[in-house]
């Protein structure tokens, strides 16, 4: 007799969390999730802020809603990342449509109707001859995409590139190369074909071109974002231009941040009247919605790239660049901008907000050492904690300047958030500098809100700030 063998295919089913597990967690097993999942040292800076006591339900225009029915007015605007609110009607409706009609979302294998349409777009809408696009899903890939396309088109004799000082490109390996963030490049072994030069130096990049003619690209932030909010004059844009244009060095402006009408204008470079070979756009690009990138280069450098057929897949498109649902969010999102006259509101409420802010700098200038930015791209930077103290003290307390950097901004931010529900962000390399960037769909009344509650807060002075922190966040854990 003959027994047949069988065997059991069943595949066990783990122990997974619907959707709707998921929407009914609550803010302690949300915690203890993120302990043992996600990132256990990101959650304890949350707490030293107290952000890790609030769970978002649902987030309408300005404002986060948490599971308490809680309102937080939003200055923090993921970095850039919420330009047109938290979910914006058209937007809303624009996916929804694409949903609804079931259409394709990754169509790799034909050409796309809507990745070629906001191509197009991002072509009108940049100025010169910047029309040729690469699309992505973040900042760090566009800007992957920028630095191999100048490589590409410059040649090996030329592959070097120039990043400036306290500069922020993404975390990928290849952008941290030219990031100037020692926390980020960690002991990572980076790409030995980059040189920094201080950031708004003409002078120094003048010289560094001169001495090392394998430099092929300069790739710089319009407006550096990480440093604490920087800028560089337009003289300093127009002297990058010519001697780009004097080197041959292709130049990147990276507008992740500062780009997508942040600035009061579409791209932050407009504003100096000149215009780079290569710039990259994310973050709000997504509509406040997706995870949306583009690189666009001059049709030129993008042909001697990737124009011959043996070249065209050297970097075609990765799976998700111009996924449907996603490029359909980012046409409808430049097409509220100018409907909306987001740029124009970007640039009366940034100036409002600005004029604001100083007149806090006036009333406390022990506190606030400087405001600065342009449009709704703005840093609030605080003194050292030894220029709050008496004058007898502040000579051995400013022993201490360096370890309790960044002390204000957290007890001020912390407070902000628990006190007033205004939620606010700060930078990377500059710890003293709370950064602004609420939606462009700020009201002045939103502006004053902010301004009332930091008013209020500041008011006490470092000794009450410290004093509240104590009590309001750490104590009442």
């Amino acid at each position: 007799m003959t027994m047949t063998q069988t065997t059991d295919t069943t595949v066990a089913r783990p122990n997974l969390l619907s959707v709707e597990d998921a929407k009914a967690l609550d803010l302690d097993s949300v915690r203890k999730l993120t302990m043992a999942h996600l990132n256990p040292g990101q959650l304890h800076f949350m707490r030293l802020l107290g952000f890790d006591r609030v769970l978002i339900e649902r987030a309408e225009g300005m404002h986060y809603i948490d599971t308490n029915g809680r309102k937080i007015l939003d200055f923090f605007g993921g970095f850039g990342s919420v330009g047109f609110g938290h979910n914006h009607p058209r937007i809303i409706e624009a996916r929804k449509k694409f949903q609804d009609e079931q259409r394709q979302e990754i169509c790799m294998a034909f050409m796309s109707q809507y990745a070629s349409a906001l191509a197009k777009n991002l072509a009108a809408i940049a100025p010169g001859d910047l029309d040729m696009v690469f699309l992505g899903s973040s900042g760090s890939e566009a800007m992957e995409a920028a630095l191999k396309i100048a490589e590409q088109a410059q040649g090996p004799e030329r592959a070097t590139v120039v990043y400036a000082e306290n500069s922020f490109h993404g975390k990928t390996k290849g952008t941290l190369a030219v990031t100037d963030g020692a926390l980020y490049r960690s002991q990572f072994k980076l790409a030995d074909n980059a040189r920094r030069v201080p950031f708004g130096d003409i002078e120094a990049l003048r010289k560094l071109f001169a001495e090392d003619r394998s430099i092929g690209a300069v790739v710089l932030e319009t407006i550096q974002g990480g440093a604490g909010i920087v800028e560089a004059p337009t003289a300093y844009w127009k002297g990058v231009r010519k001697l780009c244009d004097e080197y041959g060095v292709l130049w990147i402006a990276d507008e992740v941040q500062c780009g997508m009408g942040r600035s009061g204008r579409f791209f932050a470079f407009e504003h100096h009247g000149v215009i780079p070979d290569i710039t990259a756009l994310a973050k709000s690009l997504g509509g406040s919605k997706c995870a949306m990138a583009a690189m666009i280069a001059r049709r030129d450098v993008f042909m001697k790239a990737y124009g011959q057929p043996k070249k065209a897949l050297v970097h075609a498109p990765a799976t998700f660049g111009g996924i449907g649902e996603a490029c359909v969010t980012s046409i409808e999102g430049l097409n509220i901008i100018y409907d909306e006259g987001l740029m124009e509101n970007a640039a009366a409420q940034g100036n409002y907000l600005i004029a604001r802010l100083n007149e806090l700098k006036a009333k406390y200038p022990t506190l606030i050492k400087d405001v600065r930015g342009r449009g709704l791209m703005i840093g609030v930077e605080f003194a050292d904690i030894s220029n709050t103290m008496p004058f007898g003290l502040r000579h051995m307390v400013a022993l201490l300047d360096d370890k309790l950097k960044g002390s204000i901004c957290g007890f001020v931010g912390a407070l902000l958030l628990a006190q007033h529900n205004v939620l606010v962000a700060f930078t990377e390399y500059n710890r003293n500098v709370i950064r602004l960037e609420p939606p462009l769909i700020v009201e002045q009344a939103h502006v004053d809100q902010f301004i009332t509650a930091l008013d209020d807060i500041l008011s006490r002075g470092i000794a009450g700030i410290v004093k509240d922190y104590i009590s309001q966040v750490t104590l009442s854990k």
